[in-house]
């Protein structure tokens, strides 16, 4: 992944917890980086370790922690400068969602090293659309939960998501209902 992730999982830490608690989760992670460089890309190992270590010194679960980390990320990428970039994909949360794949497209432009995952909706409606989710990476459904929460809170939308299919229970692909 690249240092952006890295560094938004930093910023959402010392933000909630402080600079005590990121010293902590990088050395219980066995991360040395001093800082991560935006544009350099890491090895996903990195992510995961930070993930599991931030549970263990947060008390949390790792579904927590990504769950905080994806409404957190709409958040950081606006304010760290990709808000107009987020303005292509739509001026609703049900358009958006529907343009994710595009967006990536045009994220991996500046991010050639990018392996983004890829989005489908299927059943939209005027208050509700299912969401398909395919990822080379396992174990990132709870992050795209807290990716929508943050785009609910984004477009000014009540939006409530729930997994109906878990490719962790051997599924081909995640999937949610997403309502708003």
């Amino acid at each position: 992944m690249y240092g952006l992730v890295n560094k938004a999982v930093e910023d959402l830490v010392c933000s909630k917890f402080g600079q005590d608690a990121w010293d902590e989760i990088k050395q219980k992670a066995g991360v040395d980086e001093e800082l991560f460089i935006s544009m350099d890309a890491y090895p996903d190992d990195i992510t995961y370790n930070l993930v599991g270590a931030a549970s263990e010194v947060l008390g949390l679960t790792p579904a927590q922690v990504l769950e905080a980390f994806g409404e957190y990320w709409v958040v950081h990428t606006a304010q760290e400068g990709y808000g107009d970039l987020l303005k292509l994909g739509g001026d609703s949360l049900p358009t958006f969602l529907q343009n994710l794949n595009t967006l990536h497209s045009h994220v991996s432009v500046v991010f050639p090293h990018l392996k983004p995952p890829s989005f489908e909706c299927t059943d939209v409606s005027d208050t509700s659309l299912r969401l398909h989710y395919h990822s080379s990476r396992a174990g990132l459904a709870p992050m795209v939960i807290g990716l929508v929460k943050g785009l609910g809170t984004m477009f000014a939308t009540e939006v409530t998501i729930s997994q109906t299919c878990s490719r962790e229970e051997g599924a081909p692909h995640d999937e949610f209902l997403v309502r708003y």
